[in-house]
């Protein structure tokens, strides 16, 4: 288990390197100047090019890249040329709203789309089985950004019932206890819904296929034979059976459900890391975009290793092949 958990670090390195050096590189060739954004239309050429300087973008793109990997490396994640703060307590500072919103819809995903997932499978080629697929497979071919748009339509501006913008009211220093609460919960419902309604319909379809093939095994075929309750025979049989798939599942949801909060949180106005990475990118601020970029990066890989590690936790089969 260490050989493997040592190899995969070593190839999980690897490719947060190649991410990181190929946005670099797409980053700094794409149209557009930080420093003319920064400095506005009326600045002159020679301020524009003081600037540059000044930030050490006049380099070539190989030393500018090799001094931001030695300064990232050593824990200095560089200031944010459009703000001038520092990019680790910018991000640092807008982690906890993309945790808050990430892991309620995650938790949230996992819950619908394992109870619907298990609904279908039982009542397969059923006319409410192919409605919850057709349900199903909509939502999870809907943009995010759309979805988003279309609630904040109807539950904003023609219901008029919740809040769309910001992750808390104007009001929300003078609010305490149970008023602060029910506020910023009122302002969660929306981006947590959107995220939701996109991760849970892929989650059901998954979930249907693998508790499908589970309930088609012999022992389960057997056990329902025998009088075995549904309940049963889901709980302690087929469930545990398509466990399996539903950790490694997870471990791949984690990054994709981050990469999704990015629009989602753009849309909503979210204070969370997406925003400051949509923000980055339209001001062309390359230490923000970079930093942002290692963490995505870094979460993909993490959250590979953690499904492996839970699988061979849970199924002794595959921690004895990797011993």
């Amino acid at each position: 288990m260490i050989r493997f958990l040592s190899r995969r670090l070593l190839v999980g390195a690897i490719v947060v390197l190649g991410v990181v050096s190929l946005t670099f590189l797409l980053l700094h060739l794409a149209p557009g100047d930080p420093v003319v954004r920064l400095l506005g239309p009326t600045a002159t050429g020679e301020q524009i090019e003081a600037q540059r300087r000044a930030l050490g973008l006049d380099q070539p793109l190989v030393l500018q890249y090799g001094r931001w990997l030695a300064a990232f490396a050593s824990g200095n994640w560089g200031v944010s040329i459009a703000t001038g703060r520092e990019v680790r307590w910018m991000i640092g500072h807008a982690w906890p709203a993309t945790v808050l919103l990430v892991s309620l819809s995650l938790a949230l995903s996992y819950l619908f789309g394992i109870l619907v997932g298990t609904i279908q499978a039982v009542r397969t080629g059923t006319k409410l089985d192919t409605a919850l697929s057709i349900s199903t497979v909509t939502l999870f071919a809907v943009p995010g950004y759309w979805l988003g748009l279309m609630l904040i339509m109807v539950f904003t501006y023609w219901l008029k019932v919740l809040p769309a913008f910001g992750a808390s009211g104007l009001d929300a220093d003078f609010l305490t206890g149970w008023d602060r609460l029910v506020d910023r919960v009122r302002h969660l419902i929306l981006p947590v819904t959107t995220l939701v309604l996109i991760g849970f319909g892929g989650m059901a379809r998954f979930v249907r296929g693998t508790m499908a093939d589970a309930l088609a095994e012999p022992h389960i075929v057997v056990a329902r034979a025998r009088g075995l309750g549904v309940r049963r025979v889901l709980l302690r049989h087929a469930l545990r059976n398509a466990s399996i798939p539903l950790i490694t599942l997870l471990g791949l949801s984690l990054p994709a459900l981050f990469s999704g909060a990015v629009f989602i949180e753009a849309v909503f106005a979210w204070p969370g890391v997406g925003r400051v990475l949509v923000g980055a990118v339209q001001a062309r601020d390359y230490p923000v975009v970079m930093a942002a970029t290692v963490i995505s990066a870094a979460l993909v890989v993490l959250g590979n290793l953690m499904a492996d590690l839970a699988v061979a936790w849970a199924d002794p089969r595959v921690r004895d092949s990797n011993d």
